[in-house]
């Protein structure tokens, strides 16, 4: 009889474990789609100051689709990147690379759009990588009165997250480019810049651009790695010119936090990269696809390219996510346009 029940016991446990994989698996593959449109925005859109540009942002697309808009705002990339991945969220606003980990974590996950260059196009649908360093230690990061990436060895070093495309994807492929040419460092690789010891004497990540840059301008950090759009709010160009190596960046006295504890700093470009613009990226199985069709016509539209609320001009003084130049406005965009930075994070 024992024996008859401890068959029986195994049957019924092994029929739980079945339903409840077979649950998972269900519910990873079928998200419900709702009445309510959930956006996810990295600890750089999350600040106070980028509220009206979120809230418009919002506005628009229940007016599209009929449905509410949830911002779900975040202090950590990887929450983001999980909470999209998951389907606890049918948007982000995300980088290339933040893109791609959704993608590689679950195949809904598609781009819905990117802000373009001037020109109106995905030519030049590009912002910056910077490194920075304090002006006054220029010379330190100097050979024959050059910059030299040969100079950041036993340098502390803070980046983004190691999630950010321009915040840690593209420096660190840059720096380890460079270095594998360097006796004794044939070996680098991105995990070795994750912490100090290896070429970096400590390595700090400040979880979104805005902390990686105030590292710095608190001495926490001899360089920085971060990108000009996620600044821009917060700083003006005091000599030589905008993503110019060498030129000077001088924090605005009124500046929104966290710049507000190093208003008056100046800073300068070691280097700067070119970087494919961040996507708005969508969860096909949470938005549905009636839904996204309706975005993509949404945000490519002239209604939205003259929205002075989202497309914020430049000499307006008002904070926002992106700011008019040109001809800037959304374009559609597909998965392979991502490729050169998949290649980068291999």
């Amino acid at each position: 009889m024992k024996k008859n029940w401890s068959i029986i016991s195994l049957v019924l446990v092994v029929a739980i474990l079945l339903s409840a994989c077979s649950e998972g698996s269900a519910g990873a593959k079928n998200a419900e789609v709702d009445d309510v449109i959930k956006i996810a925005w990295y600890p750089n859109e999350s600040g106070s100051d980028m509220k009206s540009s979120r809230d418009e942002i919002g506005r628009v697309i229940e007016e599209a689709t009929g449905k509410k808009v949830e911002h779900q705002l975040t202090t950590d990339y990887a929450i983001a990147i999980e909470t999209l991945i998951n389907n606890n969220a049918d948007l982000a606003f995300m980088g290339a690379q933040g893109y791609i980990e959704a993608k590689n974590g679950n195949d809904a996950i598609q781009p819905l759009v990117v802000p373009t260059g001037e020109s109106g196009t995905l030519d030049d649908a590009l912002y910056h990588s910077w490194l920075a360093i304090n002006v006054d230690a220029q010379d330190d990061f100097k050979v024959d009165g050059e910059f030299s990436l040969d100079k950041l060895e036993q340098k502390s070093i803070s980046f983004v997250s190691n999630s950010s495309t321009s915040g840690f994807v593209v420096p660190s492929s840059s720096i380890i480019s460079h270095y594998v040419k360097k006796s004794g460092f044939e070996d680098l690789v991105a995990e070795d810049l994750m912490e100090g010891g290896k070429l970096f004497s400590q390595v700090l990540f400040g979880n979104s651009h805005q902390g990686s840059a105030v590292n710095l301008l608190s001495n926490n950090s001899e360089v920085a790695a971060f990108c000009d759009t996620c600044v821009e709010n917060y700083v003006d160009v005091v000599d030589g010119e905008a993503n110019k190596a060498g030129s000077v960046y001088k924090v605005k006295d009124d500046a929104a936090e966290p710049f507000n504890t190093v208003t008056g700093k100046e800073f300068l470009l070691m280097s700067v990269t070119p970087v494919l613009n961040a996507p708005f990226a969508a969860n096909l199985e949470a938005l549905g696809q009636e839904d996204y069709d309706k975005l993509i016509e949404l945000f490519t539209s002239d209604e939205i390219a003259n929205n002075e609320k989202i497309f914020v001009p430049k000499d307006s003084g008002e904070s926002g996510l992106f700011f008019k130049s040109g001809n800037e406005r959304f374009a559609e965009v597909e998965d392979a346009w991502f490729n050169p930075i998949r290649e980068l994070s291999k």
